[in-house]
């Protein structure tokens, strides 16, 4: 499901399953461990901006980015009635630059895992090296491929399609079966990627 359209009618419509209403459990762990408080950051598929602005009141300098104008205009005002300073754009990441970049660090929950297509993967990728700094750091949450939950859920991707879109431009510094943060019950199994850009 890659199509701008179809996530603008989903947001327009609030079919947003995904949408947690609170800040990714894999996101606060990965940036106590690493030991990463500050620095400039790249949300890519934003959405409402949850996370986005949880990374604005802890100090990080932050851009979310999401192909939903519904979405960005949700997380503009989500962040103007906290008082909250991020920045916002609807903006394709496969097609446009983020005026703001380069990154420290890149937080993807369940973008890259939305194209089906390698290719399209391979310049998510690409694209994601272009906009950090060296030795910048790309945080990944993908459906799994072998989750075997019934009904809907995320895309599903196995790990030779990550490690063949993302080897060329990032050093893979682990990658895990995990679950996402969900309110779903069983919670989604899901690929908890860390990569450094080469």
């Amino acid at each position: 499901m890659t199509d701008p359209e179809t996530f603008e009618e989903r947001y327009k419509t609030e079919n947003t399953p995904w949408e947690l209403g609170r800040v990714d459990a894999n996101l606060v762990n990965i940036l106590a461990k690493r030991n990463i408080k500050t620095g400039r950051v790249l949300d890519v598929g934003c959405g409402i901006g949850t996370c986005t602005i949880w990374l604005a009141e802890n100090g990080y300098k932050i851009t979310g980015i999401d192909v939903s104008g519904t979405a960005i205009r949700k997380a503009k005002e989500k962040a103007r009635k906290k008082g909250i300073s991020a920045t916002f754009h609807k903006l394709n990441f496969l097609k446009e630059t983020v005026k703001e970049r380069p990154f420290d660090f890149l937080f993807d929950r369940g973008c890259f895992h939305s194209f089906d297509s390698g290719e399209d993967r391979g310049r998510f990728a690409e694209n994601a090296a272009f906009h950090l700094k060296d030795k910048g750091l790309w945080f990944c949450i993908a459906g799994i491929s072998d989750d075997e939950r019934e009904g809907k859920g995320p895309p599903k991707r196995s790990a030779t399609e990550i490690v063949t879109a993302v080897e060329p431009f990032f050093e893979i510094q682990f990658i895990a079966s995990g679950l996402m943060d969900s309110d779903s019950k069983p919670a989604p199994k899901a690929w908890i990627c860390l990569m450094q850009k080469r």
